[in-house]
């Protein structure tokens, strides 16, 4: 329902909540003739003049009734609009699915996205946690500074990470956990988006089981002539792990110019897990350097208290915006992210001979930092109606640092990667049924890693092996994507793109004997998509879509050396090929009445050629001394294939105005093949897991009660790699390793106390349960108290 007040005195609305009369902030308006998107600013304010002539405006907003009107019929009505709460639509507008805004309804493949006012009320401590809130991706944590998403059966480097439409994976990332999402700042996202399955087509190599991308906060413009000045302001207080955060955003806006500036500091002590749970998650003791000495302290509290997993960061983000007409849009902005050093939780748990196997186990400040200059030209004439161009630069620091227990030898890596990246996008309207997206991309990564050896008794230091080789990868990809509707209930959408790769490393041989001193790798992959979207009428909606994607082998896979395992040491192996994936997608979304919607979605996703790490030899050896341990020599390998299915499940049940229901489960299964033939459990096929809420809102007042949940992986169930590390699951009655079920009931309100100060509160893990996440290293929170303030001006 659309409710308009008074006469429209200038191009300029404000979208509110029908029932609280609060401004909708960042609502999304977008229109295709002419091409036009833009954003409600923190006030619910909008400028409607880009979108002057549209004979369709969608006005968008998670959890509100989703409107399509002309612009001329907003010219003849009010200038304040009631968005009715609902979240029972079947569209929405995203911009992941061709880097353009679009309705969802148009596209076959799955998205969802994530608001700031979802973000806002969660509070997630990380990038990975808001990830998390969704219900739909999964989170495997090795240390407390960490989140490695798991989706639809693949994580790490076929998963890929887009900021402001600059991919962020580097050519170190690895196909084990990693935790570079966490360089983000959940409290500068303006709003998160999730692609589910193949995404090459317009994103190239990496984007396998799926795509997130994530939008930073954008320069707002003042909508008078004065200057316009916001902002907020936020501080929170966690009890699990002594939380203590601060945040400040300010955005001053003019007609033509607007700067967004935002900082952010957090602090964490040592994770407490539950008391409820299993014992094999407890490690009672930690190690304390004293007086020269490695000293084993035993824990008072018995091991919840999981020392150490403490650690600190600190996030900065600046953007200027000018925009001289409708027709130019200029953006540029830095972004910086530093880590304190952090302990990695599961290294610190593995024993030997009755004692802590390592007495350091860290990783060292993980720093990114990236400079991006958008450009947008709206031409609606030529080759183009859009144009995007987007020059990046992006800096990467991580290293690793390791000490066994009562050894004076300490072994530092430091790994950095510097990022360019160039990518041109181009939209054209050929007619009121077909719509061309094209484009290109350019990427290069130029790699640099250094080892230190460091005896600590007499501090004396000399270069030791490094992680990598000295490397450079490079990608250039272009693509075609055509959408035509075949008429007013079917929507068609197909795509191709041709992507080479090459990488040059060069190896030092001081160290280890490789049997040669360089890698080359050149080739190309051709991939492509077909889908339709399907509506016969406003409660149904069928989609279906086959597609094809490729991960071109990186550094991390041809030139590593690490540990991967106790006793097992990885190498390099020059001789890979890319890998392919092979994926299709059904998906079913019904309205039943105005109460309720189901939506159901299943996938195949076939992966040939798989690169996993699998025995190996080394100049004619099975075995190498690695670290003054005898190590079994273990490579990257492109293996015979790997598969993945399972269902999305998603119910919403709006009970009365105040009262709703929403629930998700995800079901997936997947295997790959060994070399001897057999078959193992996928690696990153989680349990089953989901959320369900029940929220109440009323008036200014909002409040959930929800739970989280996992099903058991027994020992069989396990992936044959993961069964030895005893060190991270739980012991089955016969001995054997498994991820036990888990779930926790959580609470959470938020309530205006006065028009700018907004109070959070939860009770996290209400019944104090002792669980961790499958794959994970560290147990998540026990029960945890957050407490939060917002001061929004």
């Amino acid at each position: 329902m659309l409710c308009f007040f008074f006469q429209l005195k200038a191009q300029t609305v404000t979208l509110v909540d029908k029932a609280t009369s609060e401004p909708i902030r960042y609502a999304t308006l977008s229109s295709e003739i002419p091409p036009a998107f833009e954003l409600t600013n923190s006030k619910g304010q909008v400028n409607l003049s880009p979108f002057k002539g549209a004979s369709k405006i969608t006005i968008s907003s998670f959890g509100h009734q989703t409107i399509k009107i002309s612009y001329d019929e907003l010219l003849t009505l009010g200038n304040i609009i009631q968005l009715e709460n609902s979240n029972l639509n079947l569209s929405e507008v995203v911009i992941s699915g061709n880097r353009w805004s679009r309705s969802s309804e148009n596209l076959p493949t799955k998205i969802i996205s994530i608001s700031p006012d979802e973000i806002a009320f969660q509070n997630p401590q990380t990038a990975a946690d808001l990830l998390g809130v969704s219900g739909k991706v999964y989170i495997q944590k090795s240390q407390q500074g960490g989140g490695s998403p798991m989706i639809r059966g693949f994580a790490t480097n076929r998963l890929l990470y887009v900021v402001d439409g600059v991919r962020m994976n580097t050519a170190i990332f690895r196909g084990g956990n990693i935790q570079n999402v966490i360089n983000l700042d959940p409290f500068a996202m303006e709003h998160a988006e999730v692609l589910f399955g193949p995404g090459s087509v317009i994103y190239g190599s990496d984007a396998v089981g799926g795509v997130m991308s994530f939008n930073t906060l954008t320069p707002k413009f003042s909508l008078d002539e004065n200057a316009s000045i916001s902002g907020n302001a936020i501080t929170r207080y966690s009890s699990a792990n002594n939380e203590s955060t601060g945040h400040l955003d300010l955005n001053v806006g003019w007609k033509k110019w607007a700067i967004s500036t935002s900082i952010s500091a957090w602090d964490y002590d040592h994770l407490r897990q539950g008391s409820n749970g299993p014992d094999d998650y407890l490690k009672p003791f930690y190690v304390k350097r004293i007086n020269e000495e490695d000293v084993v302290i035993p824990l008072e509290d018995g091991g919840l208290r999981q020392i150490p997993s403490a650690y600190s960061q600190l996030n900065l983000m600046q953007k200027v915006r000018f925009k001289p007409s409708q027709a130019w849009d200029f953006q540029y902005g830095f972004h910086y992210s530093e880590t304190s050093p952090y302990g990695r939780y599961d290294r610190h748990n593995r024993i030997r001979n009755g004692l802590p196997r390592y007495a350091e186990w860290d990783y060292g400040p993980q720093i990114w930092m990236m400079n991006n200059l958008s450009i947008k030209h709206f031409a609606q004439k030529g080759a183009f109606d859009q144009m995007s161009i987007r020059l990046a630069h992006q800096h990467f620091e991580e290293s690793r640092i390791d000490r066994d227990l009562n050894k004076p030898i300490r072994t530092t890596q430091d790994e950095k990667v510097t990022a360019f990246s160039i990518n041109t996008d181009f939209t054209k309207i050929l007619d009121a049924n077909n719509t061309l997206v094209y484009g290109a991309e350019w990427v290069l990564n130029e790699v640099y890693s250094n080892g230190m050896i460091t005896n600590i008794t007499i501090l004396e230091s000399s270069p030791g092996p490094s992680r990598y080789p000295r490397a450079d990868w490079r990608s250039f990809g272009v693509y075609i994507n055509e959408e035509h509707k075949l008429n007013e209930q079917v929507n068609l959408q197909s795509g191709l793109r041709y992507n080479w790769f090459g990488l040059d490393a060069s190896f030092d041989t001081s160290f280890y004997p490789f049997p040669f001193t360089e890698a080359n790798l050149s080739d190309g992959a051709l991939t492509g998509s077909i889908g339709g979207v399907y509506r016969p009428n406003d409660s149904w909606v069928i989609s279906s879509n086959f597609g094809t994607a490729f991960r071109s082998p990186n550094v991390d896979d041809i030139g590593k050396v690490f540990d991967s395992e106790p006793g097992a040491v990885t190498v390099p192996n020059p001789d890979l090929e890319a890998e392919y994936a092979y994926s299709l997608d059904l998906g079913v979304a019904k309205k039943l009445g105005d109460f309720a919607k189901l939506d159901v979605t299943g996938y195949y996703t076939l992966l040939n050629n798989a690169l996993v790490r699998r025995d190996f030899t080394l100049a004619g050896n099975d075995s190498i001394i690695y670290q003054g341990e005898l190590s079994k020599v273990q490579a990257i390998q492109n293996a015979a294939q790997a598969r993945v299915y399972g269902l999305q499940i998603g119910l919403e049940i709006k009970m009365n105005d105040h009262l709703s229901f929403s629930s998700d489960l995800n079901i997936q299964s997947g295997e790959e093949e060994l070399d001897n033939g057999a078959i193992s459990p996928s690696r990153h096929a989680a349990p089953m897991f989901g959320i369900s809420r029940l929220t109440y809102r009323k008036n200014k007042l909002q409040v959930q009660l929800y739970a989280s949940y996992q099903g058991e992986k027994s020992f069989d169930e396990l992936p044959v790699e993961e069964r030895a590390k005893r060190e991270i699951y739980a012991k089955d009655s016969d001995g054997n390793t498994f991820a036990p079920s888990w779930y926790t009931l959580n609470f959470k309100t938020s309530y205006p106390i006065f028009d700018f100060l907004i109070l959070n509160a939860g009770i996290e893990n209400i019944t104090d349960q002792r669980y961790r996440p499958f794959s994970s290293g560290i147990s998540g929170p026990g029960r945890n108290i957050q407490l939060s303030l917002k001061a929004s001006f």
